[in-house]
């Protein structure tokens, strides 16, 4: 082992971890570009290297890119990679609060956590761990998809009717186009632009990113509020937080691990999960969802977990955990490494030199994150509001074309944020439809398969409730579902009158008729998938027509306690509303002009054109002259850099 570490350790093994770390955290930090792309735009490099150190390159890659997603997602409110989708619950409440600072610290100790703790299951559980996860069968994904959607009893507690609707809203969204179950077209509506379905990163672009634009121009507040002083990287704060976190942090660790080692689920379900079993144990002063460092430590930890995690089915099983560890699994076999039981006895020398490569890189990872996090909060707390709305914006519209080279991956980009934008105002929660779109697909497929399995052996029940794997997690999920409401349970149970009375006021006709023409829209989108499964044959049609079904029923449901108690959950709408929709009219009008006059012509035009709504302050002729330049410049670097650096094809 010390042959292996000493080789791990060589100056061009260290300049190679040092420049993947580097490389993946910038590009992961980026919206739209995930740590597949981060991986994928960089393994020609490798083809050249000497297989442990080709593996160490694109470990140190992935294990970067996972955490630069937590940037966006803390200063931005918005994912830079699907796994930072629960970092955003609590990481963007700190920053507006005046903690960015400290809540990047937080993520990148918590990520170096999880990503050893994964690395060093892969040094010593590597066997045991992946013919454990070869027990998990179509039930069981289905299960712990539905594990991951549990969340949403946490997420929703205020209003869960109009949690579990979204919830459900997304799942149906995640069925648009092509089934893989069977390979029928659906709910596409006779357009060619559905066939695809809805790219899972771009959505989570528009529904996260786009309402944030929104909000920014509509009134002259600050994005984040500004340190008092400098502060520098917090670093002993973040911690004596972590240190206080220790159970969560080891806890979503090795969920992360367990996760990751399973193929297919990856970090978003490893971050979820871990999230929502720090949330039903926190004990804190303040909330999960307000600004708690406790949701940055259990997501962050979890998804950088299963880095580690992913690799070990990948190099024991030759099964990819992960999609990145498919595009790596790719490129050893172009350099005739075969992944297998035997590649731990046979190529020990590979193996075990990238472990100890990938635990360099994630020791690494700290120096590296916390400059890179320490420049990104700077440039975007001093930014002006003129400045980041466009770059920002650019950046949402750049990062979706990036990943299937799709422009009407734009449009739809930009129409579901506007849906989510209406949502949030109307109080549904933006996180379940996400949850939702995620999970959507794992959870087709595995309803499908244990369906169809079920159906032929005449024991429908038995095989979703017969497995022991099974009932462990359905009671997992159960727990989880009701933890949030076990206060409201107690009183019931105990009718405890100690507690007090909370009254709420009913609210007036206008709110509880806004409010009722939401329900409605859900339902007819439900009215609406239930007929068109009429046509679709029976494995593409049972999933969308049971999930349909169980979101017209909670409509109904929400209407009839809409009228009993006249409690409406709604946000206020303020700012100017014509800058609000100027935001949206700009971005829709670009995605026309860019046939055109090319890619790069219709973003400046955007850029140029986004700065007016966003425009607060008074400028010289001057300094107008120098914001348009910034804004004009950036653009076009970006543009190029996606073009000819990174191979991305712009129109």
């Amino acid at each position: 082992m010390l042959d292996f570490l000493v080789n791990a350790m060589s100056p061009l093994n260290l300049v190679l971890a040092l420049f993947g770390v580097a490389a993946g955290t910038i590009i992961g930090s980026i919206p739209g570009l995930t740590a597949t792309m981060a991986v994928a735009v960089l393994v020609p490099l490798t083809f050249t290297m000497s297989p442990d150190s080709a593996l160490i390159l694109m470990g140190a890659i992935y294990t970067g890119a996972i955490y630069g997603g937590a940037y966006a997602a803390i200063l931005l409110n918005t994912p830079g990679t699907p796994s930072a989708i629960a970092t955003t619950f609590d990481g963007y409440p700190m920053a507006k609060r005046g903690d960015g600072d400290l809540a990047v610290s937080v993520a990148c100790l918590s990520s170096v956590v999880g990503g050893l703790v994964g690395a060093l299951a892969l040094l010593m559980l590597a066997p045991p761990l992946a013919e454990a996860a070869l027990a998990f069968g179509p039930v069981e994904y289905f299960w712990l998809a539905i594990f991951g959607l549990s969340l949403i009893a946490a997420l929703s507690t205020g209003d869960f009717f109009k949690g579990m609707i979204g919830a459900c809203f997304g799942l149906l969204i995640s069925m648009i186009g092509i089934s893989e179950t069977s390979a029928e077209v659906r709910f596409t509506f006779g357009t060619n632009t559905l066939l695809g379905g809805i790219e899972t990163v771009s959505a989570l672009i528009g529904l996260y990113c786009i309402p944030v634009l929104i909000d920014l121009v509509a009134s002259p507040d600050r994005h984040l509020k500004p340190a008092e002083q400098k502060r520098g990287f917090r670093l002993p704060e973040a911690t004596v937080i972590l240190l206080k976190n220790k159970f969560n942090v080891m806890r979503s660790s090795v969920i992360g691990t367990m996760v990751g080692a399973l193929p297919g689920a990856g970090g978003s379900i490893a971050g979820l999960v871990a999230y929502s079993e720090a949330r039903r144990g926190g004990k804190g002063d303040e909330k999960y969802g307000e600004g708690n460092p406790g949701g940055i430590i259990a997501t962050e930890s979890a998804n950088n977990a299963t880095v580690g995690g992913g690799f070990i089915p990948t190099l024991v099983l030759g099964i990819p955990g992960t999609p990145p560890d498919a595009v790596i699994l790719g490129a050893l076999l172009v350099q005739g490494v075969r992944t297998g039981p035997s590649l731990f006895s046979g190529g020990a020398d590979i193996v075990y030199t990238f472990i100890f490569g990938l635990l360099l890189a994630t020791i690494l990872m700290l120096p590296v994150g916390l400059l890179i996090g320490r420049f990104a909060y700077g440039a975007i707390v001093r930014a002006p509001k003129a400045a980041l709305v466009p770059v920002v914006a650019f950046m949402t519209v750049i990062g979706t074309f990036a990943i299937r080279n799709s422009v009407s991956d734009i449009g739809i980009m930009i129409t579901l944020g506007i849906i989510g934008w209406i949502a949030s105002k109307r109080g549904f929660s933006v996180s379940p439809i996400v949850l939702g779109l995620i999970l959507g697909r794992i959870a087709e497929q595995g309803f499908v398969q244990s369906w169809t399995i079920g159906d032929a052996l005449g024991d429908l029940p038995g095989q979703f409730f017969g497995r022991p794997l099974s009932m462990v997690i359905i009671a997992l999920t159960l727990l989880s579902f009701l933890y949030p409401f076990w206060p409201q349970i107690k009183r019931l149970v105990l009718r405890s009158t100690t507690d007090p009375v909370v009254d709420r006021d009913p609210a007036p006709n206008a709110a509880v008729m806004r409010d009722l023409g939401g329900f409605v829209a859900f339902g007819a989108v439900s009215l609406l998938v239930i007929s068109q499964s009429s046509t679709l044959n029976a494995e593409a049609a049972v999933f969308p027509r049971t999930i349909a079904t169980g979101m017209l029923a909670l409509v109904v449901l929400a209407i009839l306690r809409l009228f009993i108690t006249r409690h409406v959950t709604t946000v206020s709408i303020e700012g100017s509303r014509a800058r609000m929709l100027a935001v949206p009219i700009i971005m829709l009008v670009t995605v026309a002009l860019i046939s055109p006059l090319g890619f790069k012509f219709a973003a400046i035009f955007m850029g140029i054109a986004l700065i007016i709504p966003a425009q607060y302050e008074s400028y010289s002729p001057k300094g107008w002259a120098a914001l348009i330049a910034g804004v004009v410049g950036t653009i076009f670097v970006f543009s190029t850099l996606f073009s000819d650096v990174l191979g991305v094809p712009l129109p």
